[in-house]
């Protein structure tokens, strides 16, 4: 087997369910699962549609091999959705490609851009973070270095904090923004910054933005190629962007999103997957090209999350440490010191006393000289309906009160 399997970390909630082996919850009360960022709004119907035609048609059906590459109009379906979200022009053929998913593009991405003869090899990482980026590094043979989020700083990345003989080592640089689990968007000046550190240093930077299209404050959220190309850097030299129909259309089961950004690492990247063997389904293909076509949907969707945000939000400020965030559909909430408790013991409290279900911040991040950063903090999943949202905030504000009255 690969030695290198034995690095990996238990995934947090392989974690979380050890942490709640042996307990039994309060009985009298239904069970409310904030733990999980599986989108729980209902699938479009002229998605499910698209998928049903095709499956039954002679030529999108699946009586045939896929290429790897995805239609060609699939691929010009993704550069109108570039243009018209973010005002960017790509080349379709060049600089778009359909991955299942930007889990699946995340992890094989990292394996094509690494170099695996560099024992020095280093993938940065945001911390607190997606676990995929830290297993996909060390599976490559690379070893992650952590970019503490800063609190003070509505938990953007310390990219000033990394050392420079990191940089120097660097071979692939995550961004997630919107921030799992923060919510924390990047602004322009934060990219210029990172840009001009890959210039220097050569580093690929993969932008994973698969929370873009849920957001309640103000503009849209800035995304990678937006802000290359508002800098001047069109042909998006070491820049590739991921994103997903997951939270977009609330289609996680179809596992669809695409890729696009420097035609040279894509056409690398291109070949690695022609060998990795992960060509979509037709079905998937045809589905995707009609969700990617349309906007409404995600209007709907994105007002349905306001919703509960505005709802919910002002309960949990009330008990906790937490803001309405940029844009994503977490809450990243602190614990009050004065319950003399950390983050994964206040998550066994809340599941026994209260039937809810969240992840302790700490399983989201990983130890370092500063700190752990998700240490005293909470990641609450608002997927479920506004109901169901409300009174889980309801019970965690109880669970908070009667913590007080001991």
């Amino acid at each position: 087997m690969n030695p290198r399997l034995d690095s990996l970390h238990p995934y947090p909630f392989e974690r979380l369910r050890q942490l709640f082996a042996g307990l039994a919850p309060n009985p009298q009360l239904r069970p409310i699962s904030l733990g999980i960022g599986e989108p729980r709004h209902a699938t479009p119907a002229f998605v499910l549609q698209a998928y049903t035609d095709a499956l039954h048609s002679a030529t999108q059906g699946l009586a045939s091999y896929p290429a790897t590459a995805g239609t060609p109009a699939l691929r010009q379906a993704f550069a109108a959705w570039l243009q018209q979200r973010y005002g960017i022009a790509v080349d379709a053929d060049r600089q778009t490609l359909p991955v299942n998913g930007s889990r699946e593009a995340l992890f094989a991405l990292t394996q094509a851009v690494v170099n695996p003869g560099n024992p020095q090899a280093v993938v940065v990482c945001p911390n607190p973070f997606y676990q995929i980026y830290e297993g996909a590094a060390l599976l490559a043979g690379a070893t992650p270095h952590y970019a503490n989020s800063d609190p003070a700083r509505n938990f953007a990345v310390d990219w000033d904090a990394i050392p420079e003989d990191v940089w120097q080592r660097a071979e692939l640089v995550f961004v997630c923004s919107p921030g799992n689990p923060t919510g924390a968007v990047m602004p322009l000046a934060e990219w210029q910054k990172l840009f001009a550190l890959s210039d220097r240093h050569g580093f690929v930077i993969a932008s994973d933005e698969c929370y873009s299209e849920i957001y309640f404050q103000g503009e849209a959220p800035l995304g990678g190629l937006q802000a290359a190309s508002q800098l001047g850097r069109t042909d998006f030299r070491n820049l590739v962007m991921l994103t997903s129909l997951s939270k977009r259309s609330n289609v996680p089961g179809m596992r669809s999103g695409f890729v696009a950004g420097d035609a040279r690492i894509l056409q690398q990247f291109l070949l690695y997957r022609t060998y990795h063997g992960c060509a979509m389904a037709p079905p998937v293909q045809a589905a995707s090209l009609a969700a990617w076509g349309d906007e409404a949907h995600v209007a709907a969707n994105r007002e349905l999350y306001r919703q509960k945000f505005e709802q919910v939000t002002p309960i949990l400020a009330e008990v906790l440490d937490v803001a309405l965030p940029d844009a994503g559909f977490y809450l990243w909430a602190g614990i009050p010191a004065a319950l003399g408790m950390d983050d994964t013991r206040f998550a066994q409290e809340l599941y026994v006393r209260q039937h809810v279900t969240v992840l302790p911040g700490s399983y989201l991040a990983r130890a370092t000289p500063a700190g752990n950063p998700g240490a005293g903090r909470l990641r609450m999943a608002l997927v479920a309906e506004v109901d169901e949202c409300l009174e889980a905030a309801h019970r965690i504000a109880s669970c908070v009160e009667q913590l007080r009255g001991q």
